[in-house]
């Protein structure tokens, strides 16, 4: 009677993750695309290439109010229609970043980067839905699953820029048209695999999975107020160790091609650069999936933290492409452990109740840390140079090396009760 549930289970798990993994690849590919001309656009419109950096942060910023909304909204509406309605804003943001373009408006941009930012929230907060449709020690992978689907789309977003913007320009458009374009029929189609695909609804899934847990009381425990979650020792570590691990990534990411062309790099050398950085950041995904499940999510941390401090004593070792690479590199794969890691011990941390709206908040945190580095590295970068981006970035990093340390090897990691 026990087995064929467990079978449905594990199908259902399977068949939502993948679809996670297409709309993940859809999306990443589409915003992609976006960002790379979206810092041209920006300097057309204001006449002014200061303001190159700003639809980035704005998208981060926008994203991580949305991701705040989206985590209570999701629990109204259910992980399947809350997803889907996540992704098809970004229609709405296709649509107004295309006409701003078209029109020169530097208001319809904004109003586009906003709604593009809920799109980009509820991608990245599909992770978690991986995470909860399945058991503990296969969590790890779901979420590298969902994050090794970046890749599809941070590889092929760009290789779409050259052929969308030449059609753009042959229907009579400009052609920094064609790349955002672009997403109208990606997005469509992962909003199509995300309503398509996440049957039946994962919410109901996780309650199934807990409720044969030996932890299994959780999900009829009433949800704890953020304030308390946010005394339990692996919150704290999970939310800190990602925001930090996230803000120095953007931060040296960011300003490394104004480093390389100030160096008199050509295009073709920082586009080799950041296809290594893309390489680390999700190339070996699954790896770092099988990892956090069979070594544990702090360990895996750790050396996630370890990582990215050497890359940010790499990069600004010397202006040759191999040690900026390297550097890069490692700065990918560094943010990929940690954020791989972290993801997985904070759904550890929560029962169902307690998921979308914590996560959320998580998320929220990432944003307003993603954009704020955005805008600091430029301010950082030309009043002291690569070298101080970086070594603040390492300043950054220490605490989330210590915190992870501690909860590896100084404390037993073990589940919290939750309140009665």
């Amino acid at each position: 009677m026990t087995q064929a549930p467990q079978i449905d289970l594990a199908r259902a798990s399977r068949r939502i993750v993948g679809a996670l993994f297409v709309a993940q690849s859809l999306v990443t590919g589409s915003i992609i695309a976006m960002a790379t001309v979206l810092s041209i656009v920006a300097a057309d419109l204001t006449g002014d290439p200061a303001w190159a950096g700003a639809p980035n942060a704005g998208l981060q910023l926008s994203g991580a109010a949305a991701a705040m909304v989206l985590g209570g909204l999701w629990d109204k509406l259910g992980r399947r229609r809350g997803l889907a309605l996540s992704l098809a804003t970004g229609l709405v943001g296709v649509a107004l970043t295309a006409a701003a373009i078209e029109a020169r408006s530097i208001l319809v941009l904004g109003l586009g980067i906003l709604a593009l930012g809920a799109t980009r929230a509820g991608s990245q907060l599909s992770r978690f839905i991986a995470a909860e449709v399945s058991r503990p020690e296969a969590r790890g992978r779901a979420i590298s699953l969902v994050v090794w689907g970046g890749t599809l789309g941070a590889v092929g977003g760009p290789l779409l820029v050259g052929p969308s913007s030449r059609a753009a320009a042959n229907l009579g458009l400009n052609e920094l048209t064609g790349p955002v374009a672009l997403g109208i029929p990606l997005i469509a189609l992962s909003v199509l695999a995300a309503y398509g695909g996440l049957r039946p609804e994962p919410m109901e899934i996780s309650r199934r999975i807990e409720s044969d847990s030996p932890a299994g009381t959780l999900q009829s425990a009433p949800a704890r107020p953020w304030q308390r979650l946010a005394r339990q020792p692996g919150v704290i570590v999970a939310v800190l160790t990602v925001v930090l691990a996230q803000t120095v990534m953007i931060m040296l990411m960011g300003i490394t091609s104004l480093h390389m062309h100030d160096h008199g790099h050509p295009l073709g050398g920082i586009s080799l650069v950041f296809s290594a950085h893309t390489l680390g950041m999700f190339a070996f995904a699954p790896l770092a999936g099988r990892l956090v499940d069979r070594v544990g999510r702090g360990p895996v941390m750790v050396v996630g933290s370890l990582i990215t401090l050497l890359a940010l004593v790499l990069a600004p070792a010397s202006h040759q492409i191999p040690w900026l690479a390297a550097g890069l590199f490692l700065l990918g794969l560094g943010w990929n452990l940690t954020f791989v890691g972290g993801s997985a011990l904070l759904s550890d941390q929560l029962s169902p109740p307690e998921r979308s709206r914590t996560q959320g908040t998580n998320d929220l945190l990432i944003g307003l840390a993603s954009g704020i580095a955005s805008l600091a590295s430029g301010v950082v970068y030309g009043t002291f140079g690569y070298g101080v981006v970086s070594l603040l970035g390492a300043g950054l990093m220490i605490p989330a090396v210590l915190l992870s340390g501690w909860w590896t090897f100084g404390r037993r990691a073990v589940r919290p009760a939750p309140a009665n």
